[in-house]
């Protein structure tokens, strides 16, 4: 491409121009990542990241005009940041994001940046340009740090100069909901304890997001910084078995709940009970917490036949799908009762998938599973839909093609629509108002209807993002901290 194509033209001023678009981030060969569970994307290095830094507009906050910060469901000061990495300063702009997120390199890899802060970039607004990218700075300046102090982030703030407060507060999950509230809350004073079910912490950054996404010492890092702020936790404690809520109610002067969405859903079709249909939570679990890719290195092992199917369009599907290539499938599909378009997915894990060889069956729904004599799958009848009028989240609905039924030959399926919440706590907890959904009922804070009970993250909104869980625990400590201080 032409550099007047990339660029926009200098005004009369002489400013330096512009680059129209964003510097591409490395990434494995798909030809060789498929064999391996080494992360996909490489990262910017130090030229590429101030180059890109240097596209920002460093856009200042105006009446009735929107800018990247408002995207950013954890406050992050975005311009700020990216000043500081345009100026070489990058422990710095880790600091500046520090300040608001606990978890930048883990937000750098799998926030949907381009629904949220790079949404409001004003660079992206113009024809052909795209806005900066946010994400890979956070990352980068992340992973430049952890690169630099292998063992410890260089900017851990030294909490013991800040005055402690004679409060103690239990979180239920080290998922992001959790992590974030207990780091925002420790920074506080208050005396954080975070319960976790599993016998390691993450939650669905551990056991949902794949290796090649997010790499588990990434997480083990993070979650290490929160530690070193003075965040105690404890593992293969499961509140509403191994410990009730009222006890934790009487030890705890306040309780923030971020269990997660746990719970698979099934489409409740003829055929799911039969052997090689997973739910993907089974199956990415096994493979990401349970290190099945590593069998029999690891004791946990997955099967896995010839042809994989995945029904389901959203980043679970995706992950799914290319989990089931890296594990031994020779083909592996996504089966979608909608278009490419709709398709909840990042656009980004979608190209990743398809640049890898994975099959998009759309505008397909599946109606039962046949098997063999001895219960195992071996085709999907499915049938083919047209869209109809919009639903109730904007996208148009899916509608029965009649007579279009017809046979797909797999013998591995993974369904990945959707998780319901953990129902442990919400049933175990007199007093806790619960929705339709099995979700806990929150106000705008996180606060539930029992007074010194918080919640936020998926068991509040069902399945949702990384960085709206973390949105959420934020809200949530500073609505704590409002309740414990008054």
């Amino acid at each position: 491409m032409a550099d007047d194509e990339k660029t926009d033209k200098s005004d009369k001023s002489g400013k330096k121009k512009i680059p129209k678009l964003a510097n591409p981030m490395p990434q494995q060969d798909p030809k060789e990542r498929i064999k391996n569970f080494d992360e996909v994307a490489l990262g910017y290095d130090m030229e590429t990241a101030i180059k890109e830094a240097e596209r920002c507009l460093q856009c200042k906050r105006e009446e009735g005009k929107e800018i990247c910060i408002d995207g950013c469901p954890v406050e992050i000061n975005i311009p700020a940041f990216i000043k500081c990495i345009k100026e070489g300063r990058i422990e710095d702009a880790l600091s500046v994001i520090r300040e608001k997120n606990n978890l930048p390199a883990i937000c750098g890899r799998v926030c949907p940046q381009e629904q949220q802060c790079q949404k409001y970039c004003r660079l992206g607004k113009g024809k052909g340009r795209d806005p900066v990218s946010i994400g890979r700075l956070e990352r980068f300046a992340a992973d430049y740090d952890m690169k630099k102090q292998p063992t410890m982030s260089s900017t851990t703030e030294d909490l013991t100069k800040r005055p402690k407060k004679d409060k103690k507060i239990a979180i239920i999950g080290s998922g992001p909901a959790g992590l974030t509230a207990a780091g925002d809350l420790v920074k506080l004073g208050y005396d954080v304890t975070i319960f976790e079910a599993l016998h390691d912490t993450g939650g669905v950054l551990r056991y949902g997001i794949p290796e090649f996404r997010l790499p588990k010492s990434i997480v083990d890092k993070e979650v290490d910084y929160v530690k070193r702020l003075g965040v105690k936790i404890e593992t293969n404690v499961i509140v509403g078995k191994t410990i009730g809520m009222d006890e934790l109610m009487d030890e705890y002067d306040a309780i923030f709940v971020g269990s997660g969405a746990g719970s698979p859903m099934f489409m409740d079709i003829p055929g799911e009970n039969l052997n090689g249909i997973y739910s993907a939570n089974e199956f990415l679990t096994r493979i990401n917490l349970m290190k099945a890719y590593k069998f029999p290195e690891y004791d946990t092992p997955i099967k896995v036949g010839k042809v994989t199917a995945v029904i389901g369009g959203g980043n679970v599907a995706m992950d799914s799908s290319r989990c089931a290539l890296r594990v031994g499938a020779e083909k592996s599909m996504i089966i979608y009762r909608r278009t490419e378009e709709e398709m909840p997915a990042r656009k980004e894990e979608v190209e990743h998938a398809k640049e890898e060889g994975v099959e998009l069956h759309i505008l397909t729904n599946p109606v039962r599973y046949i098997g063999d004599e001895r219960g195992n799958v071996r085709q999907i009848e499915c049938i083919k839909m047209e869209l109809g009028e919009p639903d109730a989240s904007g996208r148009r609905s899916p509608v029965p093609i009649k007579g279009s039924e017809f046979l797909i030959d797999v013998d591995t399926v993974v369904v990945a629509i959707g998780n319901s919440p953990n129902p442990l706590i919400p049933n175990n907890t007199e007093g806790l108002k619960i929705s339709k959904k099995g979700t806990i009922v929150v106000d705008d804070n996180g606060k539930t209807s029992i007074d010194k009970i918080y919640a936020g993250g998926d068991i509040a909104t069902g399945a949702a993002t990384v960085i709206s869980a973390m949105g959420a625990g934020k809200k949530a400590a500073r609505a704590i901290d409002n309740f414990l201080s008054s």
